[in-house]
């Protein structure tokens, strides 16, 4: 049967296979020579990944029954094999994929069946070769025969002790001989195919040297040029982001964010032209021996390593913000609106937050960014108003109403908040060593004592630069253009190169990515538990660039001055993320920590319990003292307890997941201090039913109650005992109906034993009436007893609607 080919192939079709073709044989036909192969087919397109993988495309031209190549190194085969693809795409067939398999060096040498190893010294090989036939020259003396063994003896001779090998021989006679190995020493192998073996051994040896590199054939079939496509993952080193962030608050800009990726070619061909893209992300791969003959063996469990990094990197942020905002909505009339959607936007347009008006048209917003805030109101039969400006403060709550117009909810009012009138000064302090210590004017030439400091006065001189003015620096970052392209891909984002690029092999390159304005904040962040001596130099970044930031390092540039570095993880776009590169040496920090056990502040009785609640109270306090020239932003942060609530008028910047961010402002050489207060709720439940007289004298004693709960629970004690007593009336008539019972068998007993004479006659009569009178008073004793069972059944009934109607929720 003919077979026929797809013109799309994934995985290899190995030679074998191919051999065996009905339709393109093995030979060549005279008068049709075969097109010679293309070489290399060249690398199009390459897309590398944070997991160490890469994504490989090449494409060419091929004609008629042409065999293309690609060299791979061994590392890259196994990966290419489980992942290949070929396609011709001009209607052409893929007849076979072939490459050089090759077995362990320690599995070929033991296909030779001489054993010696990989690594073997003069001895050893001459003891593998006992029992062949050898001819032994040792100066003018030879000896032929079978080798029987080498042996190592010890020799002493004028003061030194040397160890010799001797060779042991038997010759054709019989006859054992036995020669030293000497400088002078040569062995001449005899024993037929033995000298091949040995050739072979150490050409195997010998293959260990050459060059790391595997050729794969592809082979094709089709009529005329057609173009062909081949694609495959390799392993590849990990590409690296790096980043660059320059500060420089007198532009009045925001600060330059450039990121550079870092990439390695160590592949088997150079990337000539190729369209390079870094994909921020780690797609599931893995690496399976299949270029190699499999041999079944126990795995290798590596030991485990641990990585130290010494930078420090902050949590992410949970809550976005500490600024409280709240409002309520009305009408033209001055009516409040109910379920009004209420929405708050950041600086960046993200969404912050959202939630709708209460009954009373009422809007609140515990956890706002700190900063410009935008407010959009919307409710249906009105108008959607959107309020910019509006300034949320983390140090005091902002309140603003609104007022809707009656409308259609598509269309939109827009007006702007009245703006605080922010008081600003400026300081300047002239040049000294003193000053200096700052950091902030590290390196800047701005404010050097020079009076020449219009450089265009200066005489020129042929041939001499004129002097570097910072500001073109700074033109220059700006003006610089990113070479690569961002994109979203699903959960991965990918950086594409503009133009395309030329790495040779075994070379790498420094590529820019991302280059783009970022909104950061210079502040100094205190971790007590980070175990640091003095608070860190940070940035608060918020990721405005609209680009997935990969993590890696980053360097701080300030006046054009190296101001420090750090490691940031991967930020999404508009996230804000906290990342250190200094040490603040201007800031002390004191630290101060006191706790208060509170009294019962709330009482709680319902369903027959009553709760006393109570809190611990802890008392944080941060003292920072500021010894420069220039004022601080700190972020403090305190740690997330669970349990504890917050109680200080202080609320936090945002939160993380186990951190609460504070900022405090501390001015120059002044002292400011921040406080936190949180408070651990303590609760103690009692049973009503088991309170007694001398519990609730003491908790009145405490000030645990107030008098309305003790004359609430005073009744509660007085219907207890109604129903005391009536348990004692119970158990007295239960006493002496049993007293009668037995009385009343012991006359019972007493009258049996009677005989019926005349003075018996007369005692039976006195039992008879006795027992009469008995049941009388047994009879008045029933009575008495239903008529407490009844009164004991009411006052239990009475206890329990009291119990059950008794609901307090009383704060003291």
């Amino acid at each position: 049967m003919k077979h026929l080919w797809p013109n799309f192939v994934v995985f290899s079709l190995l030679w074998p296979v191919c051999a065996q073709s009905q339709e393109r044989p093995n030979t060549i036909v005279v008068g049709q020579p075969a097109p010679p192969a293309v070489d290399n087919l060249p690398i199009k397109r390459v897309v590398l990944y944070k997991n160490g993988v890469g994504y490989f495309e090449h494409t060419g031209p091929v004609r008629d029954q042409q065999d293309v190549t690609i060299s791979f190194t061994s590392g890259q085969l196994n990966d290419v094999l489980k992942s290949l693809t070929v396609l011709d795409l001009n209607g052409g067939r893929i007849t076979g994929v072939g490459y050089g398999s090759a077995s362990p060096v320690d599995r070929q040498l033991g296909d030779l069946r001489l054993p010696v190893g990989e690594r073997t010294s003069l001895s050893e090989f001459l003891g593998a070769l006992r029992g062949a036939r050898i001819e032994v020259r040792s100066g003018p003396t030879v000896i032929t025969g079978r080798l029987l063994s080498i042996e190592r003896k010890t020799r002493t001779g004028g003061g030194t002790t040397l160890e010799v090998d001797y060779l042991a021989l038997i010759t054709d006679s019989g006859e054992v001989k036995t020669t030293e190995l000497t400088p002078a020493f040569s062995v001449r192998l005899l024993e037929r195919g033995l000298p091949g073996k040995v050739d072979r051994y150490l050409n195997v040896i010998a293959s260990g040297r050459e060059a790391d590199v595997r050729r794969m054939v592809i082979s094709t079939d089709g009529t005329g040029a057609r173009s062909l496509f081949v694609s495959y993952i390799s392993e590849v080193p990990v590409w690296k982001a790096t980043y660059r962030i320059v500060l420089n608050p007198k532009t009045g800009k925001l600060p330059l964010l450039q990121g550079w990726a870092i990439v390695d070619n160590t592949v088997g061909q150079d990337w000539d032209n190729v369209q390079l893209s870094l994909v921020a992300g780690a797609p599931q791969s893995f690496i399976q021996n299949l270029s190699q003959p499999y041999y079944s063996r126990r795995p290798i469990v590596p030991l485990p390593q641990s990585v130290t990094m010494s930078p420090q990197t902050f949590e992410a942020t949970l809550l976005p913000g500490g600024a409280v905002l709240s409002g309520t909505v009305t009408d033209a009339s001055g009516a409040v609106i109910a379920n009004a959607s209420v929405k708050v936007y950041d600086i960046g347009g993200a969404l912050a937050a959202e939630t709708t008006s209460d009954a009373r048209g009422y809007y609140e917003f515990a956890s706002v960014p700190p900063g410009p805030v935008r407010l959009q109101i919307a409710f249906l039969g009105f108008n959607t108003t959107v309020v910019n400006g509006i300034l949320a403060s983390s140090e005091r709550p902002t309140k603003h109403d609104a007022t809707l117009q009656v409308g259609s909810q598509a269309q939109q009012v827009t007006v702007n908040a009245q703006a605080s009138q922010l008081q600003t000064s400026s300081s300047s302090v002239g040049f000294s060593a003193r000053n200096a210590g700052s950091g902030r004017n590290l390196g800047n030439t701005s404010e050097l004592p020079l009076s020449t400091r219009n450089f265009s006065n200066i005489q020129r001189r042929p041939g001499v630069a004129p002097p570097l003015d910072p500001a073109d620096i700074d033109a220059a970052r700006a003006n610089t253009e990113s070479s690569a392209q961002a994109q979203e891909l699903g959960d991965l984002f990918e950086y594409k190169l503009k133009q395309p690029i030329t790495i040779a092999k075994n070379r790498s390159a420094l590529v820019p990515i991302v280059q783009s304005s970022i909104n950061a904040e210079k502040v100094s962040v205190w971790n007590e538990r980070a175990g640091l001596p003095r608070p860190q130099r940070a940035l608060w970044l918020t990721n405005s660039s609209g680009l997935t930031l990969d993590g890696g390092s980053f360097s701080v540039l300030e006046e054009n001055t190296f101001a420090g570095e750090g490691i940031f993880d991967p930020i999404r776009p508009d996230e804000k993320r906290l990342v250190s590169y200094a040490t603040d040496l201007a800031l002390n920090v004191s630290s101060r920590n006191t706790n208060e056990a509170q009294r019962i502040s709330k009482v709680l009785i319902q369903g027959g319990v009553m709760t006393h609640e109570s809190e611990m109270r802890e008392k944080k306090t941060y003292t920072f003292r500021n010894e420069d020239s220039t004022p601080r932003t700190v972020i403090v942060e305190h740690p997330v307890r669970p349990g504890y609530q917050l109680r200080s008028e202080n609320r936090p910047a945002e939160t993380s997941a186990g951190w609460m961010r504070f900022r405090l402002q501390v001015e120059p050489k002044q002292t400011a201090a921040l406080v936190v207060e949180e408070a651990r709720p303590l609760r103690t439940t009692y049973t009503l039913t088991d309170l007694t007289a001398n519990q609730i004298a003491l908790f009145v004693s405490q000030k645990s109650i107030n008098t309305t709960i003790e004359a609430a629970l005073g009744k509660i004690l007085a219907q207890q005992k109604v129903i005391s007593d009536l348990d004692e009336q119970k158990e007295a008539h239960e006493a002496q109906t049993m007293k009668i019972f037995d009385d009343q068998q012991r006359l019972r007993e007493n009258m049996k034993a009677l005989k019926g004479s005349a003075d018996e006659k007369a005692l039976l009569q006195r039992y008879t009436k006795q027992l009469n009178d008995q049941e009388d008073r047994l009879e008045v004793l029933q009575k008495e007893s239903e008529k407490i069972e009844s009164q004991h059944e009411q006052a239990e009934a009475a206890l329990d609607k009291m119990i059950k109607d008794l609901s307090f929720d009383v704060t003291l």
